[in-house]
């Protein structure tokens, strides 16, 4: 980097390193010059692989499908590898990226994305465009995506017929408004499409071109033709707080199977979740067309208040021998849910056994310390509005056989986290079921466990008696744990397991070697012994398995070492298939090699006063001169499901703390009590008291880097973060004014009253039931605390921010008036929770050195 525009300074103190003050326009200079020679590569790497096994005829063994960025572009693209049956060992085979699709466009019309787009958008923190996720129909090759607003499909791969040569997609047109979401192709009938419009779930044939709405939540607005953008129903639609807080993303899923009927027709069935959101609080947010001075509503509920209502229901299709539709019908439970599950406040997870035999949910309490797992028989759903005649005659069919089954439940004194894994095996019997899944609260840290429930038909309360949360619960068999120790099993964020049924063993991804890294792990599920890890150690991998098991793609870094893609193949003999050898078998990125100008940081450890050992990470300032302190940034998340430090690359994600060290500044990072991967008891330090034992740990790492390296600056400390880490940016102003001088907060929670119920109940309960620890925990409510003196605090915020609203801003500035308090503030118009433009991000990273470089 250039240094450009120095500002003449005295420095005033001859042990102190003084950071060299640029003008604004040479701040931004040093922060395009940083973007310039880092570059994008964290966006360009592949991403959601499915492989295709080839037959024995072709010399290639598998294709490899796949999203990343081809050389040159911007936007997320489907494409394709084709993986060869013999590789040379003296020559690195990198395999080519070839398009699937023929000039095809996928980036967003002039207008942008539609409102549900750009939500979506946010809740899954998507920072690129193009295509950004598929659907995938083993069997028939066929391809669905969403682009352009639109939904596309192609094929590819089907009965073994591969494609040489790009193709065109084609589009699924449409008669219905709006913007089509959730694209999902149905198992039993590809022919068949589901996905959600106007709150509503519709169904089309890519055979017949019919289209189908199943639901009817969302009506249409009184003397007009269009929807109402108030109506709080909702089918098939994952919530706010379901997707913020909980990452499900969708609310309907198709069975796997189709029930042949005796005319030659299909019976199709989609289990979905109803919403009635009419109790939920109304907020305003403002409109991304500020000039149009309007405002969008939310339905928002914040902690203490009350939660959409939620129903299970199905949607059955029935088709004629031709693929028609014939006709549709809603299928409800015979009682109301909240009687069937009283103690049900979300569906965090939902799906089908593979055989459809049972649709699944997993259910969880208001204070997320009950965890449930429920098979629901298809059977148990009755037809939808029928007269009292015809409803009395369906539930007297039902009687007492049928069903719910409660088959497994957690409980925990802390919470519980939300999984992914959860895989049923094909039943055998009538009278069990057999299942992995991970669990938590057993031994305070995530593990994988088969387990085998009964299902005893019959002796549970029939569905119309009064219930208590234990009616229906299913005896447990045999529970087998599978790993075990004081290491993670990674069973959040989309994680997966890969079961190999013939061979009796399970491939996951944890954390046995080091908290600080990821591995690819094999383990029997028959006779749990050895876990045999397959991933090279010193990196930390993002892992995916071929469904024959006899490949993996790993994308993987370290500190010291930018992304590559590598495919291993597994060889050795099948009668050990646990002790199998990955041979590294070809290159799909390889490293671009560490940028000339950065210097990777440096982990460290120590044991704090809690007892734990804590993990941190210290960029060192370049230019270290003997004897010189330098001022330090403490760059801070600190909250529950997330890791900041471990042993990947960080050199785009965290580019600013790179070029803050260029400058001539320390800057570190603790991952102290509260974050994830190391435990049960460690994350729950914060339950009930967030932002206490979070700022202690920081302190202590502080205190502990400035001890053994000498050229921290203990009286020149600023803490910086988002989001929670905005919070405890403020908490660290509050609570330790002598040691912070100064405080940026980046869209900070200000009032803990006025969050989410998902998220703030899980940590802080109710208000009425914890009333002090939100007080405790709200710095709006203690500005009293924060210093007199002007230029030590810097607060930062979009505008339109729909998750960590204005408000929290708005709230706090106006205390900090009523108090006296000088303050510093940024706002960000056009922005949410997340800043995406990039003139935006530029500006804020400007701000931030400009800020520093004045008042540190």
């Amino acid at each position: 980097m250039s240094i450009t525009e120095v500002v003449e300074m005295e420095d005033v103190n001859p042990t102190q390193f003084q950071v060299e003050k640029h003008t604004w326009d040479g701040l931004r200079k040093i922060i395009h010059n940083s973007r310039k020679n880092t570059g994008v590569v964290i966006n360009k790497a592949p991403h959601d692989f499915q492989f295709i096994q080839k037959d024995e005829t072709s010399q290639h063994s598998h294709r490899i499908y796949y999203l990343g960025m081809p050389y040159a572009s911007r936007d997320n693209a489907l494409l394709y590898s084709d993986i060869p049956k013999k590789i040379r060992r003296d020559a690195l085979m990198v395999l080519s990226w070839k398009k699937m699709l023929d000039r095809f466009q996928a980036s967003p019309h002039h207008g942008g994305f539609s409102r549900e787009e750009e939500l979506l958008r946010e809740r899954k923190r998507l920072g690129v465009s193009g295509i950004t996720s598929y659907d995938y129909h083993r069997p028939s090759g066929l391809f669905l995506f969403q682009a352009n607003s639109s939904l596309y499909y192609c094929r590819d791969g089907g009965n073994n017929s591969f494609t040489t040569s790009p193709m065109d997609p084609v589009e699924i047109k449409s008669r219905s408004s709006g913007t089509r979401m959730d694209p999902k192709i149905c198992p039993g009938d590809p022919n068949f499409i589901g996905f959600i419009n106007n709150n509503d779930i519709w169904v089309t044939s890519t055979e017949t071109g019919e289209e189908r709405r199943l639901t009817f939540c969302h009506k249409v607005s009184p003397g007009t033709l269009t929807f109402s953008h108030n109506d709080p129903k909702s089918a098939g639609i994952a919530t706010f707080v379901t997707q913020e807080e909980f990452d499900r993303f969708t609310g309907y899923w198709w069975s796997p199977a189709a029930r042949e009927e005796s005319d030659g027709g299909k019976t199709l069935q989609i289990l979905y979740e109803e919403v009635d959101e009419s109790e939920v609080e109304i907020i305003h947010v403002p409109s991304p067309a500020l000039e149009e001075r309007k405002t969008d509503v939310y339905r928002y509920p914040r902690a203490g208040s009350k939660n959409p209502d939620i129903n299970l229901k199905i949607a059955e299709i029935r088709t004629d021998n031709l693929g028609k539709i014939v006709s549709t019908q809603e299928k409800e439970l015979p009682v109301p849910f909240t009687s069937l599950f009283p103690s049900a406040e979300y569906i965090t997870r939902a799906g089908w056994t593979k055989d459809g035999r049972y649709a699944w949910a997993v259910m969880m309490d208001r204070r997320q310390q009950r965890l449930q797992l429920v098979l629901l028989p298809p059977a148990l759903f009755i037809p939808a509005h029928q007269d009292g005649a015809n409803r009395h005659e369906s539930l007297e069919a039902l009687g007492d056989t049928v069903h719910p089954f409660i088959i497994y439940q957690e409980t925990s004194d802390i919470w519980i986290n939300v999984h992914d894994i959860f895989h049923p095996f094909i039943q055998t019997s009538d009278d069990d079921i057999s299942f992995i899944a991970v669990n938590e609260s057993k031994t305070g840290f995530c593990h994988l466990y088969k387990i085998t429930s009964v299902l005893q038909q019959g002796i549970y309360a029939p569905v119309f008696s009064p219930l208590s949360p234990d009616d229906f619960k299913c005896p447990v068999k045999e529970e087998v744990t599978i790993t075990s120790g004081e290491w993670e099993v990674l069973a959040n964020h989309g994680a997966k397991i890969w079961v190999d049924e013939s061979a009796k063993l399970v491939y996951f991804q944890g954390t046995k070697d080091s908290p600080l890294e990821h591995h690819l792990y094999v383990v029997s599920y028959e006779s749990p012994a050895e876990i045999v890890r397959l991933t090279k150690s010193g990196f930390s991998h993002s892992c995916s398995v071929s469904q024959t098991f006899d490949m993996f793609v790993s994308h993987y870094s370290s500190l010291t070492t930018a992304p590559c893609v590598h495919i291993y193949k597994l060889q050795g003999s099948d009668d050990h298939p646990l002790h199998k050898e990955p041979q590294f078998w070809a290159s799909m990125m390889e490293s671009s090699g560490f940028p000339f100008d950065s210097t990777p940081p440096e982990i460290f450890s120590f044991t704090g006063k809690s007892g734990f050992e804590l993990y941190g990470m210290l960029y060192k300032p370049h230019h270290l001169v003997p004897g010189r302190k330098h001022p330090t940034v403490v760059f801070v998340y600190g909250g529950p499901q997330v890791q900041l430090v471990n042993n990947s690359y960080k050199g785009v994600k965290y580019l600013r703390l790179s070029t803050l060290a260029f400058l001539g500044y320390a800057v570190l990072v603790i991952d102290g009590r509260g974050s994830c991967q190391r435990g049960l008891k460690f994350e729950g330090a914060v339950k009930d008291k967030m932002g206490q034992v979070e700022i202690e740990d920081q302190v202590e790492g502080l205190n502990y880097v400035a001890e053994k390296y000498k050229f921290v600056d203990l009286s020149r400390v600023a803490i910086h973060g988002w989001s929670y880490g905005g919070f405890l940016s403020l908490m660290g102003l509050i609570h330790r004014p002598d040691i912070f001088k100064v405080a940026i907060a980046g869209a900070p929670v200000t009032l803990w009253m006025a969050y989410d119920t998902g998220y703030t109940e899980r940590y802080l309960d109710t208000p009425d039931k914890n009333k002090k620890g939100y007080e405790a925990c709200s710095v709006a409510l203690h500005v009293d605390k924060l210093p007199n003196e002007p230029n030590r605090l810097l607060i930062l915020h979009g505008f339109l921010d729909e998750n960590v609203h204005f408000f929290h801003t708005n709230f706090l500035v106006s205390q900090l008036i009523r108090a006296g308090k000088p303050y510093n503030l940024q706002i960000y118009p056009n922005e949410r929770h997340s800043i995406r433009c990039p003139e935006s991000g530029e500006h804020y990273e400007i701000t931030l050195l400009h800020f520093l470089q004045q008042n540190l």
